[in-house]
């Protein structure tokens, strides 16, 4: 019992030096500067970009031979490789969920720069694709594509 008591005075008193912090008045720290997103330059530019987001779904025409395959895809990343080196193809890739095949994001002025381009896609030419697509806004600055 006497070791028992030993140990606990010494555990006690090794818990008390321990904890020897000074507390500190919350009233004295300075107040929190408040948050102003507009003013974050870092996060919100405050100017928007429109970009396009080209859907390339299953078109009617999709019974050509495999070696015709293989010539309208060969055609179709060429196509994509010539927009993107003109800084119009931002991303591509594919998909292959249901009918959705793949995407684009274009940097065009409009609707009818982005039909223009992706007419001269060989798979969209032959109808194995057909596109439909969307304005998307973002954020100028928010996103650096290369």
């Amino acid at each position: 019992m006497k070791i028992l008591s030993l140990v606990l005075c010494v555990a006690f008193a090794v818990a008390s030096s321990c904890n020897n912090k000074q507390s500190t008045n919350i009233s004295e720290e300075k107040p929190a500067e408040k948050y102003d997103l507009a003013k974050d330059t870092s996060v919100y530019s405050g100017q928007m970009k429109r970009f396009w987001l080209v859907h390339l779904m299953k078109g009617p025409n999709r019974n050509q031979d495999s070696a015709s395959q293989v010539k309208i895809q060969a055609a179709h990343i060429a196509n994509i490789v010539r927009l993107a080196k003109e800084g119009k193809i931002i991303m591509a890739g594919p998909i292959g969920v249901g009918e959705l095949q793949g995407i684009f994001l274009m940097n065009c002025k409009d609707s009818t720069e982005v039909e223009s381009f992706v007419k001269t896609d060989t798979a969209v030419i032959t109808g194995r694709l057909i596109m439909k697509y969307y304005p998307w806004w973002c954020e100028k600055g928010k996103y650096i594509f290369k």
